[in-house]
């Protein structure tokens, strides 16, 4: 995997597949007493006691634990592939991930968050990334390595980002709304931003949601808001809301799978009384 990064694996997926190798090795101490442990003696039971340890030793959600197990999993089945071992342990074993509840925010807290004015110029450089990401559905990482040169003039005439997503590698072309280009032009002559290229003055993720828990606190905004909550609300709040066909956002995102943006479709009981209430406008101008 760290030999096919940028080819056929992310950085992301080749570190998620290091803490899963930890993981293994950790509850191998933990069972055995052991370090490594023979192929033939991965079965059903080794699997279950596996994911107990992930549940209750290492207090993994449930999500979390299965997607360790998964990648488990992918590991024995090229064992099984290439005839290693002669029987495949996940057969009879079975796991769901449980729906989350995504967070975003409505167009009258991106209001509140947007007036506010603070009197630290840390959380007012917080508050602006998370905006703008919210206006353009980028994650962190990626707005951490935006670069004016990914800045294009699109096929319209107007100014795009065009990106490949960090996490997934896949491209993204997205044109650039109104209050993105605003918080762009106020950071342009930014020190932090002339000196490596940047578009904005993003800082370390774990100083950006400590920093976010201010700014929410004192816009007042009641809920548990993380960076990544910024693109929820661009898929919800800015996009899906206002009518723009899930397709284009499922593009915009990055996604590699359309399934993926129709989580956030499904949450919008909003759009479904917005649709219903032109519905019942063209009834009963028809009847």
């Amino acid at each position: 995997m760290r030999a096919l990064i940028g080819k056929e694996y992310t950085k992301g997926t080749h570190l998620r597949y290091e803490t899963s190798l930890r993981h293994t090795l950790s509850f191998l101490k933990w069972k055995f007493k052991i370090k490594d442990i023979e192929l033939n003696r991965i079965d059903h039971s080794f699997i279950m006691d596996y994911e107990f340890y992930l549940r209750s030793v290492r207090n993994c959600a449930n999500n979390s634990a299965v997607k360790y197990i998964r990648n488990f999993g992918k590991i024995i089945h090229i064992c099984v592939a290439n005839q290693w071992i002669n029987h495949d342990p996940f057969l009879s074993y079975k796991s769901k991930f449980k729906k989350v509840e995504r967070i975003f925010l409505t167009k009258e807290e991106l209001q509140k968050m947007a007036d506010k004015e603070f009197e630290f110029n840390r959380l007012e450089y917080v508050r602006d990334v998370f905006l703008f990401c919210c206006f353009t559905g980028l994650a962190y990482v990626d707005v951490k390595q935006l670069r004016k040169q990914d800045i294009i003039t699109g096929i319209d005439g107007e100014k795009w980002i065009s990106i490949k997503r960090q996490k997934t590698n896949v491209p993204s072309k997205i044109p650039i709304l109104p209050t993105a280009i605003k918080l762009l032009n106020k950071y342009q002559n930014h020190p932090q931003c002339e000196e490596s290229e940047a578009v904005l003055p993003v800082l370390s993720n774990q100083k950006m949601n400590a920093y976010l828990k201010e700014v929410t606190d004192l816009c007042g905004v009641h809920k548990n808001v993380t960076f990544h909550i910024a693109r929820h609300t661009f898929a919800t709040t800015v996009t899906l809301l206002n009518g723009v066909p899930i397709e284009t956002v499922s593009k915009m995102l990055g996604h590699t799978n359309i399934k993926t943006t129709q989580h956030y479709a499904k949450i919008l009981d909003i759009k479904v009384s917005a649709d219903m209430k032109a519905l019942k406008e063209r009834i009963e101008m028809d009847y």
